[in-house]
């Protein structure tokens, strides 16, 4: 069990981890993407996302809280002004952790830590609400309104009038079948020959 392993310790004492994590959040939000080892990522993650919801609420208490832990009097503009505004939408899940490969020297797992951009937040399709009775019938039916341009033409519906035939043109078109099994084709050889 892992109780009271809150998070990573990365080999540093506590005062250099703690400078380190807010450097990196500070160039996170300055260049919107940064370089880093996979489990300085992870860390590094967990306090931008709370720096952007902090950024979000708008108020001076969540500012001076921003500007505590963030270096630079200009990013904490920036995040405020800029950064939060794209995420009012948004609950949660504001960066993304892209694995690169491994670093030359002593193999460390690297990884790009960047902020999600709005065309990715966009790109997800929405829900589908729970259609109405008619909406659903007429979907079946293929008189929707979302067809393509293409297919408009192909799926057109029939008009009744077109499709009921009478009884005489029916008769008429009868034909006899193409194959016949071979007891028939014998007896029409036969009733030919008497």
């Amino acid at each position: 069990m892992r109780h009271l392993k809150a998070y990573r310790k990365l080999n540093r004492t506590s005062s250099h981890r703690s400078l380190m994590l807010r450097n990196l959040v500070t160039s996170l939000l300055e260049h919107e993407r940064v370089e880093t080892t996979v489990m300085k990522a992870k860390e590094v993650r967990r306090i931008a996302e709370r720096m952007i919801t902090l950024g979000k609420q708008g108020t001076l208490h969540a500012r001076r809280r921003a500007a505590s832990i963030l270096m630079k009097k200009a990013v904490v503009k920036k995040l405020f002004d800029e950064i939060a505004p794209r995420y009012t939408d948004r609950d949660g899940g504001y960066t993304r952790i892209l694995r690169v490969g491994y670093r030359k020297g002593d193999g460390a797992p690297l990884a790009f830590l960047e902020l999600v951009t709005e065309e990715a937040a966009k790109k997800k399709k929405p829900k589908k609400k729970a259609a109405s009775k008619e909406t659903q019938g007429k979907a079946k039916r293929g008189s929707s309104k979302s067809k393509m341009k293409g297919e408009e033409a192909a799926f057109q519906p029939v008009e009744e009038e077109k499709a009921e035939v009478s009884k005489e043109e029916v008769k008429e078109e009868q034909v006899e079948p193409e194959s016949a099994s071979p007891d028939e084709v014998k007896e029409e050889n036969s009733g030919e020959e008497s």
